[in-house]
């Protein structure tokens, strides 16, 4: 295979000759690119040696070859490390400053992303919405270690160990072959031709299970309800709007199942056919709407169903998510609150009749650590 591996401007820049010889040994193909400031950190002579390969980053020499198309063209996949704050923030903008950034805009292939910086860098808000941006786009971004960092610091941060990221990137994906559905947003149901009555929720939560699922290996499709945020590449997408368009496109063989759309309990018994004069007073009857993820999981046994219970501020979530998940007969309950809605941080308590585990952080953290709970509940059933 062939590897380009670029390389950005930080101390942990000296790693990469042990990335490279890593790949070497495993009979891949080597071109290091590195940054000019990354040369401030680890000779060119050395990378060199190690690649077996000239290493030139002037993206001005041999113009008339067009170099930064035949970089990116000619790579297999595309791996960062250390990847930079700052090069994470111009991945994310498509600022193509050096030769490094145009090669890996001018290719098609996968890019994995290994970020080394100071912990107030890497947890500062603008360097983890670049990383939700990156990971929205279908780039993979390894979480860093935690442990020594330059000077007498410690923390979350660290280049993880040469071996770790060859794993990363080499690695089969956990969950490759599986088939994941996924249901996010907020279904509506019409009073009229122009109003309806509904759900309030973003679909990020949904989103975010959704692309954890994806980077995972898993083949996903996500059942988007009256969502407007933007939906992450790589995913199969099928639209709907009501509980009868959601029913009918969640009806596809799944190996997972993960309701996290807002369903409406209700609906308009008879709509208005057309707009409904704002002065006519009208008395509306409503009709419970099926319980799609039990009626779900009645019909597919072999399918693991996770469904989600949204409870009031300060209610029992776990006693509430016990009880759905004997009236729902689903193999998991996420429980969540109201005050997650909308919000880009909150907390699942999820209930199987193994055990009972709870996470915290923002849904992004969530989406990947539910996917993991799942995995390993299914593992031992």
């Amino acid at each position: 295979m062939r590897i380009l591996l670029g390389i950005t401007g930080g101390i942990a820049a000296y790693k990469a000759a042990n990335l490279i010889r890593a790949f070497s040994e495993q009979g891949h193909s080597v071109q290091a690119l590195p940054t000019q400031n990354a040369l401030r950190f680890v000779g060119r002579a050395t990378l060199e040696a190690l690649s077996g390969a000239a290493i030139d980053n002037d993206m001005y020499q041999d113009v008339h070859e067009v170099r930064h198309v035949e970089l990116g063209a000619n790579a297999d996949l595309i791996v960062v490390a250390p990847a930079t704050a700052n090069f994470l923030a111009k991945l994310a903008n498509g600022i193509a400053d050096d030769l490094l950034m145009n090669a890996i805009l001018a290719s098609t292939s996968e890019i994995y992303v290994c970020p080394a910086m100071h912990t107030e860098m890497w947890q500062n808000p603008a360097t983890q919405a670049n990383v939700a941006t990156l990971r929205s786009r279908g780039i993979y971004v390894m979480e860093p270690a935690s442990g020594r960092l330059t000077g007498t610091d410690t923390g979350p941060g660290r280049l993880p160990e040469t071996e770790e990221i060859v794993s990363f990137v080499m690695g089969k994906k956990p969950l490759s072959g599986m088939t994941v559905t996924v249901t996010a947003g907020g279904t509506r149901e019409p009073i009229d031709q122009v109003r309806y009555i509904g759900n309030s929720s973003s679909g990020r939560m949904g989103i975010a299970i959704a692309t954890a699922y994806r980077d995972a290996g898993a083949l996903v499709r996500l059942v988007a309800c009256n969502i407007e945020i933007p939906v992450p590449a790589g995913i199969e997408v099928i639209r709907a709007s009501s509980v009868a368009d959601l029913d009918q496109a969640m009806n596809l063989p799944s190996d997972i199942m993960v309701m996290a759309a807002a369903v409406s309990d209700f609906r308009i018994d008879k709509p208005f056919e057309g707009k409904l004069p704002r002065g006519e007073a009208r008395t509306m009857s409503l009709t419970p709407t099926k319980d799609l993820i039990a009626d779900f999981a009645a019909k597919n046994p072999d399918t693991f169903c996770v469904a989600f219970a949204l409870t009031e501020d300060g209610a029992d979530v776990e006693t509430i998510s016990q009880g759905k998940l004997l009236t729902k007969k689903v193999s998991a309950v996420a429980g969540n609150s109201v005050s997650s809605l909308g919000s880009e941080i909150g907390e699942i308590t999820l209930v199987t009749k193994l055990a009972v585990l709870r996470e915290s952080g923002t849904k992004i953290e969530l989406g990947r650590w539910l996917v993991g709970a799942i995995s390993k509940t299914m593992s031992k059933a």
